[in-house]
């Protein structure tokens, strides 16, 4: 497995991800004493309307589980159906054997400095398992909190769907209202066995000054399914995340989808990779991106390696109100009778369109966020229709911050 990740990692670095160089050293990773939180709705009232616009329900109402991590403790952690596990990190890397087989072994520790810093200054981190054959009834929920001003929150997380199993997960990163700079680092490792389904929401909620770091790697089993959704609509410094998927069973499947909006100041380099490596495997990555001022950097690649796989790479913007869309798309065939597509488009709202709307009766500005709502919206096959909900929700939440 680790030559998958040695792989992946060098096509990543001839891609000279684009981002400012974070000095760690300028942020405190000293541990943050928090008191356990047994019922979330005693959580304080500003921290809760956080949760609540990272997609985390605090009622915990429609959820199979929880786990919340306010900067380096670990406040609230379990599983409330049979056949789920919420665990933090380090207490799985103790007990289980099955946890130590699966840390660090898709991502590569030496990948980057990021990735050894989260090595040797790991807090803590969720491991989400369903076991063989359990299907998740809701989807359960993770946040990653960050309360401290000028805090580096390290953590690692493992999120594994066992055989035939079915497993959703809705996980929200989150400030704190008053914090203004932090650093967040967060190796996942994603682990999607025969048979299995894995959908895997992330809605960011981070502040003007923060500097993010995801490091991702996944691989899908004969027949198993991944959803990767990933939503960021709300100001942040810098983001720089490309995550990796090998498709390495017949018949696996991938999509991933993406909404981001760039807020003026903002640089977001953000990707995703594929590797088509078994017969009939199928992949897609969907993005969406505006940009009101910000700089975003949107990549994505496909790699056909077999014969009778089939790809498709779909990436589209919208520039508001000045600053930069790079869209980035690649193919890469590697076998006769490959099957890949892809399409790129970056440009304005028509004017016809708010023109149309406003003859229908819409103000300007009402016409514009419609147009805004519409080409954020993004139907994902397979995602339950409570995901689905919860995106909906938080584009509606958030599109109207972009205008």
């Amino acid at each position: 497995m680790r030559n998958l990740t040695d792989k992946a990692r060098e096509a990543k670095d001839k891609k000279a991800a684009i981002g400012p160089d974070v000095d760690l050293a300028t942020f405190t990773a000293e541990p943050v004493a928090h008191d356990y939180v047994k019922d979330l709705k005693t959580l304080p009232v500003l921290d809760r309307n956080r949760l609540i616009q990272a997609g985390i329900d605090t009622s915990e109402s429609g959820r199979s589980g929880t786990y919340i991590q306010m900067d380096t403790a670990v406040v609230h952690s379990h599983a409330k159906q049979e056949g789920l596990e919420v665990i933090p990190i380090k207490e799985a890397l103790k007990k289980y054997e099955w946890a130590r087989e699966h840390y660090w072994k898709l991502v590569s520790v030496d990948a980057d400095k990021y990735t050894a810093a989260a090595e040797l200054n790991l807090h803590d981190g969720y491991v989400i398992r369903a076991l063989p054959g359990a299907k998740a009834v809701w989807p359960v929920q993770a946040c990653l909190y960050l309360d401290k001003e000028n805090i580096s929150q390290y953590v690692h997380n493992l999120i594994i769907a066992e055989e035939g199993s079915e497993l959703h997960v809705i996980t929200g990163c989150a400030t704190s209202p008053h914090l203004k700079r932090g650093l967040h680092v967060g190796i996942s490792e994603f682990f999607v066995k025969k048979n299995a389904k894995l959908s895997f929401t992330m809605i960011h909620h981070w502040a003007e000054e923060v500097m993010v770091r995801p490091r991702s790697v996944g691989i899908v089993e004969e027949g198993g399914l991944f959803l990767n959704n990933y939503i960021c609509m709300k100001p942040v410094k810098s983001l720089q995340m490309y995550p990796t998927t090998h498709l390495v069973g017949k018949g696996a499947v991938a999509r991933f989808y993406s909404i981001l909006v760039g807020t003026p100041g903002s640089l977001m380099d953000v990707g995703g990779r594929i590797l088509l490596k078994a017969e009939d495997t199928r992949a897609e990555i969907i993005a969406r991106a505006i940009t009101n001022g910000g700089t975003i950097i949107n990549r994505g690649d496909l790699v056909g390696e077999v014969t009778g796989v089939k790809a498709h790479l779909e990436c589209k913007g919208l520039i508001l109100n000045g600053g930069i869309i790079h869209a980035i798309p690649e193919l890469q065939g590697k076998a006769d009778g490959v099957e890949m597509s892809h399409e790129a488009a970056v440009g304005k709202i028509a004017q016809e369109e708010i023109m149309y709307l406003m003859s229908r009766g819409l103000s300007e500005d009402e016409a514009i966020s419609t147009i805004v709502r519409g080409f954020l919206s993004v139907d994902i096959p397979g995602l339950p229709p409570k995901l689905q909900e919860e995106i909906d929700r938080a584009v509606d939440m958030s599109s109207k911050d972009v205008m």
